[in-house]
């Protein structure tokens, strides 16, 4: 049997609950405009030419990678992983992206 490897801590699983009944751990596709930043986002700038950069590539291919978001309590749904991605999707006309719907816990006052 296969020793199992303890971490530091107990990583961005511990605040997720564990049956998410809407995907299962799945993507689906959400429309855009039912999405909506996290206003608790790190990042406050964003680079515009990068942005357009991946918008071109997200033209040509696709969204490649699924937003992470979770459902709000008044509907709709928050990003909790992608702002960037959302951000070039609409730049890129997109209406529809694919996600990750995560149900998660509050965050610990000891994790902020």
């Amino acid at each position: 049997m296969a020793k199992k490897l303890g971490g530091l801590g107990k990583g961005l699983n511990a605040i997720f609950i564990e049956n998410d009944s809407e995907t299962e751990g799945g993507t689906v596709t959400l429309k855009i405009s039912e999405i909506e930043p996290n206003r608790t986002q790190p990042r406050k700038e964003f680079d515009e030419q990068a942005l357009s950069e991946l918008a071109e590539s997200i033209s040509q291919h696709g969204l490649l990678q699924p937003l992470l978001v979770r459902p709000l309590t008044l509907g709709g749904y928050q990003i909790v992983a992608g702002e960037r991605r959302y951000r070039a999707s609409r730049m890129a006309g997109l209406t529809e992206v694919p996600v990750i719907i995560k149900e998660y816990l509050p965050i610990p006052k000891q994790w902020r």
